[in-house]
């Protein structure tokens, strides 16, 4: 057996050889600088040596392979910090992606069988690495994830996948996946045509012998005009005399719509702020034109074009690293010792009472579910039934493990059930007088060490925790809705929060596999405050006699999740109104009037339209129908302003520098204190342009001074509210970036 760095290289007698990837000091093999001069010298001693007849890839590791090594991808996108010219670090960088293009070329041509045995996930780089192999057989396990998932973080699949994926299984089956970044498990990918193969996980590496050896025992075949014999199942698809593209290629008829339509419709959904997902159509098309060789060279041209976008690295950044570095626990304070929650209280089984209760049940504990009346709380649990419900269904889960979640989670309305919990989470109405006497009653039956949260949204936690007895150990535990789907948990430290009680809370976080980003007490937090400049901004241009529908539209066009009149309904109208309220009440009068409020105490006192919950709010929300903007809403607003009025460049400024400024606000006064939770937090809390990177990337990404340039100008006509902060007219005068001059600690490991 020989070993190298990341591989272990062995030979049978019968001329097979097996390759393991198994990368030292890694949980999972990836595509590193290593790992692929390893496959290179691999590649060559297959050709070289003629006991080999063939060969079989597989993975030492729980995975095949995660992909490639996104901290180098990393490095190189936005242009790279290397030295050189610009068009210097172009040139070294297509050449970089081009030789590992033309590896896996050679090991497709080396002319011996090459079967891939896919035992556990394979992503990105890693399937492509297996679509370079002629054959692929994957063990059969649900939990598998097959898939080109580098759409979603800024990228397009650079080894290959945007070639040898419509290759194999046409372009109109392969174009959704490689778009989206869908991944698969092992018997949807059968049915796609990506694996070849699905066979029990013990048989894996048996059955991909016997193809071998079934294989080699053909008749060698003259491998093109001019070529070399060869064992015929050592030859691709796409190199075989006569081969077509599954379904035809790009002019071919209905092949052809492929384009047409996928154009239109990717449009429509990315608003042109996505540049991976318009290189991936221009990959596909133009390189299923062309043979192989010229298609993996149009892939590199582009995939380095991509990589030159500063969008680019500002989603590889936080979509990616830094999500996975908070997921890790870059904020956990040292020194704590590792806390499990294993009885956990809530109070109050609403939407969000109920949601908690479903993940932290699913996380395996024991939940005690409480609310003020017996049939509540029963209908809190009643959410958990629902959701296991659709997963059954959809075979994601069995009846024996939906049985074991629900008998976790007790409802009821006795404190003292409480007793004993590691942590009680608080998500009654946003009311203090309710949350403080909740506080009293239950904090006494915290277990010793526990903790205690809130799931409040904008109530400052400080004044919150002088209901407890206990201020050291109260801090926000912030959900977002629906909470079984949404990844973020927003941490809020209290005046008086302890560093052991973040530890623990963010402990738990780990626990229900979510993100957490840890915030400093304020009104609104981080993420309620910067949120609400949106749909707050959307107000505004509705009191200046902006028509709604091109408000909704400018929104969708931003990038943003949902447009910011119909965000209001979803969150409620009366809720926005009862915060004002409260926030009037403490202010007083500091209280600045915004330039709706008008509009949306008519909305809600008057009109009695507080939004989806009522089927009536901006939006109509008829029985039989879809959601249609309220007509009653251009008299009671006024609006007057047509397309031709407003000026839509400016209006997608105004949307999307309000939440950065704000943001910048919040990091300024120290309510955040990491970038990568003021990027990860928005992107994953309220949905903030993802194609930014986040609300501080995309100052990064516009320039400290035309950003500031810009805000002065808006401030100007649009108000106060747009005045940029001290901090970023240091920045600007200093050409500072937040992610220079504030450089995040690396993870914890």
């Amino acid at each position: 057996m020989t070993t190298y760095e990341n591989f272990k290289f062995e030979v049978d007698g019968d001329g097979i050889a097996l390759v393991t990837w198994d990368m030292p000091n890694r949980s999972m093999n990836v595509l590193s600088q290593s790992s692929m001069a390893d496959m290179a010298a691999i590649i060559e001693a297959i050709v070289s040596d003629e006991k080999i007849q063939g060969a079989i890839l597989t993975s030492g590791k729980d995975a095949f392979c995660a992909g490639a090594d996104l901290s180098m991808m990393g490095g190189q996108a936005g242009g790279g910090s290397g030295g050189g010219s610009r068009e210097e670090r172009v040139k070294a960088m297509y050449e970089g992606n081009l030789h590992f293009n033309m590896l896996l070329r050679r090991l497709e041509t080396c002319g011996k069988p090459i079967v891939a045995a896919i035992n556990g996930t394979a992503l990105g780089g890693g399937l492509e690495v297996t679509l370079a192999c002629h054959y692929r057989i994957a063990a059969d396990n649900p939990k598998t994830q097959i898939g080109l998932p580098e759409a979603k973080v800024g990228l397009l699949p650079g080894g290959g996948g945007t070639q040898r994926l419509p290759r194999l299984i046409g372009a109109a089956a392969a174009l959704p996946l490689i778009l989206q970044g869908t991944a698969l498990d092992p018997q949807k990918a059968l049915k796609a045509g990506i694996v070849s193969k699905v066979v029990p996980a013990a048989e894996l590496l048996s059955a991909a012998k016997a193809w071998l050896k079934e294989g080699l025992a053909q008749p060698k075949v003259k491998h093109g005009k001019k070529g070399p014999e060869v064992c015929p199942i050592a030859i691709q698809p796409w190199d075989r005399e006569g081969y077509r593209v599954p379904g035809g290629g790009p002019h071919d008829g209905k092949a052809g719509q492929t384009f047409t339509i996928g154009n239109a419709t990717l449009h429509k959904t990315t608003h042109g702020n996505f540049p991976a997902q318009q290189y991936i159509m221009s990959c596909v098309y133009e390189g299923l034109q062309v043979p192989i060789e010229a298609g993996l060279r149009i892939e590199t041209r582009y995939f380095t074009k991509l990589l030159m976008d500063p969008r680019s690295k500002a989603m590889i950044r936080s979509l990616f690293l830094s999500m996975q570095e908070l997921g890790k626990g870059a904020r956990r304070p040292a020194g704590v010792p590792d806390f499990k929650v294993k009885k956990l209280g809530i109070l109050g089984a609403g939407m969000m009472g109920a949601g908690i209760a479903y993940v932290s049940a699913q996380a395996g504990m024991e939940v005690v579910l409480l609310d003020t009346d017996q049939a509540n709380a029963e209908k809190g649990k009643a959410y958990s039934e629902k959701l296991l419900a659709k997963q059954l269904e959809k075979g994601r889960t069995t009846q024996e493990k939906a049985d074991a979640l629900l008998a976790r989670i007790k409802p009821t309305t006795s404190y003292d059930d409480l007793k004993g919990a590691d942590l009680v989470i608080e998500a009654v109405f946003e009311n203090r007088d309710i949350k403080a006497d909740v506080t009293k009653k239950s904090e006494p039956m915290l277990a010793e060490g526990g903790i205690y949260g809130s799931n409040t949204s904008t109530l400052p936690i400080t004044g919150l925790a002088e209901a407890a007895k206990h201020q050291e150990n109260f801090i926000g535990i912030h959900f977002f809705s629906p909470v079984d789907k949404m990844q973020l948990v927003e941490i809020i430290m209290g005046k008086r929060t302890s560093q052991e009680t973040l530890a623990k809370a963010m402990d738990y976080v780990k626990q229900i596999r979510k993100t957490p980003i840890v915030v400093n007490d304020s009104r609104g937090f981080y993420t309620s405050r910067c949120f609400g400049t949106y749909v707050g901004e959307g107000l505004a241009m509705l009191a200046e006699g902006i028509k709604p529908a091109i408000i909704e539209n400018v929104g969708r066009t931003t990038g943003m999740p949902m447009p910011p009149l119909a965000l209001n309904d979803e969150v409620s109208l009366d809720l926005a109104y009862k915060v004002r309220e409260q926030t009037k009440k403490d202010l007083g009068d500091k209280y600045v009037a915004g330039p709706a409020d008008k509009i949306v105490e008519k909305m809600v006192i008057e009109l009695g339209r507080v939004g989806k919950k009522a089927a009536k709010g901006f939006y109509d929300y008829p029985a039989d129908g879809k959601k249609k903007l309220w007509p009653g809403l251009a008299d009671i607003a006024g609006t007057h302003k047509d397309i031709e009025d407003v000026d839509v460049e400016e209006l997608k400024k105004r949307f999307l520098y309000i939440q950065s400024l704000e943001a910048a606000r919040c990091f300024e006064e120290g309510v955040v204190t990491d970038v990568r939770d003021a990027d990860v937090g928005a992107i994953l809390g309220w949905g903030f342009a993802p194609w930014t990177g986040g609300p501080l990337s995309l100052i990064d990404m516009v320039g400290a001074k035309e950003f500031v340039d810009t805000c002065d100008k808006l401030a100007q006509k649009y108000g106060e509210r747009f005045k940029p902060t001290k901090l970023l007219r240091d920045m600007a005068e200093k050409g500072d970036t937040f992610y220079a001059r504030f450089a995040p600690q690396k993870a914890a490991a």
